[in-house]
């Protein structure tokens, strides 16, 4: 029954929507650790794509290149050679149908459904080195050797070599046209690709390198790029120039001379010049280079057997292209390291700290740490019940409720007084009335701050009882030396008459 093209076509459909629904289900659902946001991206990306394989098997059969659905929709018209006879191909369908169920009686109807649900508790098999731990830092050993045994490397530690591999525009031009600097670039290049396609499958990293080679190409075609400005040359002349001496160092002849016989014949043999006579004689023609191309020097200089001019600007020219090469491999891996610029800073901190832990403390801090995403994991799973809107304490479970009714945690008090401060539960409220902040605000208002002003909060009813004492004892029977109240730095309390004694003996 399923092997008609329409009933394929119509199954394909139909598991691009229940993939496209999966994939908003999944997302729907927070990853509670960097192991189960791992997991549901590269869950996505594998019903992506089956998405788009099952698309391009659709096209295939919409563009119809055989004829083969052509002739099936016509064959359900009931379109023969006849004629057109509906009856006739509906009872032909209908008898296929019954002849279907006659040799398959137990058949069951299956459940799309679950299968589709299942690939939500799926974990995906992604595979990391130790050092990666599942892809929150980077194993750059491997690349850390070639790069300190090379010529164009420098001995370095680990950590230093994390903040310097990405800026590759400080290593020399000289350096960098060695088959040795293009096989590590191609190595560094192809770790940090599959690095970020396991860590990151949902970005488009075709995409992004297309967008890297159009900007290269517009630097390159104006000379901008990092680096290469001069367009692969230093000076003008051909890089190979200086693989043995670099003349830049040099301002004279006789300044060359003291590199020694040996150097200057063995740089005149690179380049294909004579390495003969004595060592002014080498200098001078060596020195030649500095400012005139190869391909411009007189044959004379030439060794025999060595290149002609012609060839010599054929391989500048074959040098020039491997110089944009090399720069636009460098230009993909500095993108690259731009996009992973937070797991660079976070590896060179774990090795930083590695560094000082002794090998069984990094065991208990990793087993801790594989503890604490479980336990973390399984807390995001159950939902806290708590009606009440209690605070929460510091297991980020709600507090006790007779806690909560005991210090008034979670209440908000306010006081006009203070210039309305607000105080979150009951015992910072009573504390505050002993305060500098509502202190102050009492004596702007005139009013002694005394107990009989304790959970009095607003100005006006802070005025009619102070108003309601004066009635009482009377305006002149306010005494401040003796009933203003003042407070040590250790909470006695004293009146304004014992306060300014102490204070002058010193003993407060």
């Amino acid at each position: 029954m399923s092997s008609t093209l329409l009933e394929v076509t119509r199954a394909a459909h139909e598991e691009v929507e229940r993939l496209e629904r999966l994939i908003v289900k999944d997302f729907q659902n927070e990853p509670a650790s960097n192991k189960d946001r791992l997991f549901q991206s590269h869950r996505v990306r594998l019903m992506i794509d089956t998405i788009s394989a099952t698309t391009e098997k659709l096209i295939e059969i919409y563009e119809d290149k055989d004829g083969a659905r052509k002739d099936e929709i016509a064959a359900l018209g009931g379109q023969t050679a006849t004629g057109t006879n509906v009856f006739s191909a509906f009872y032909d369908r209908l008898k296929e149908i019954r002849e279907y169920h006659r040799k398959h009686p137990a058949a069951r109807v299956v459940d799309v459904d679950e299968d589709f649900e299942a690939l939500l508790k799926e974990e995906p098999q992604v595979e990391f080195s130790g050092e990666e731990a599942m892809g929150r830092y980077l194993d750059m050993h491997e690349l850390f050797h070639l790069y300190v045994n090379s010529k164009f490397g420098e001995p370095i530690e680990y950590s230093a070599y994390l903040d310097t591999f990405a800026h590759l525009e400080k290593i020399s031009r000289r350096l960098k046209f060695s088959k040795q600097y293009r096989e590590y670039l191609e190595k560094l290049l192809e770790y940090l690709v599959y690095f970020f396609e396991r860590t990151e499958p949902l970005q488009d990293l075709d995409r992004i390198f297309l967008k890297v080679e159009s900007e290269f190409e517009e630097c390159w075609t104006d000379k901008k790029v990092e680096g290469w400005e001069q367009g692969g040359q230093e000076n003008g002349h051909h890089p190979q120039q200086h693989t043995v001496i670099d003349l830049d160092y040099y301002g004279t002849v006789e300044e060359l001379v003291e590199a020694g016989p040996e150097r200057l014949k063995e740089a005149l043999a690179a380049l294909g010049l004579k390495s003969g006579g004595t060592v002014q004689q080498r200098a001078e023609r060596l020195f030649l280079t500095k400012y005139t191309p190869l391909d411009k020097l007189d044959k004379k200089h030439f060794a025999k057997g060595s290149r002609s001019s012609e060839q010599n600007s054929a391989a500048a020219a074959l040098q020039m292209d491997g110089s944009k090469d090399i720069a636009f491999l460098e230009a993909k891996i500095t993108k690259l390291c731009d996009l992973l610029e937070d797991t660079i800073v976070r590896t060179k901190e774990n090795v930083e700290k590695k560094q000082a832990l002794t090998y069984e403390e990094m065991e208990a801090e990793r087993e801790e740490e594989e503890t604490q995403a479980d336990t973390e994991s399984d807390d995001e799973d159950q939902q806290i019940y708590n009606p009440l809107k209690l605070p929460m304490g510091w297991d980020g479970k709600p507090i006790p409720y007779w806690l909560y009714k005991l210090h008034g945690l979670g209440q908000e008090f306010k006081c006009e007084i203070c210039g309305n401060q607000s105080y979150w539960g009951r015992r910072a409220f009573e504390r505050h009335f002993k305060e500098w902040r509502h202190q102050h605000g009492m004596r702007c208002l005139g009013i002694p701050n005394t107990k009989n002003f304790n959970e009095i909060t607003s100005i006006k009813e802070a005025q009619e009882l102070w108003e309601k004492i004066q009635e009482r004892q009377g305006v002149n029977k306010w005494r401040p030396d003796l009933e203003e109240e003042y407070e040590d730095r250790e909470g006695n309390i004293y009146n304004k008459k014992t306060y300014a004694d102490l204070q002058r003996q010193g003993l407060i």
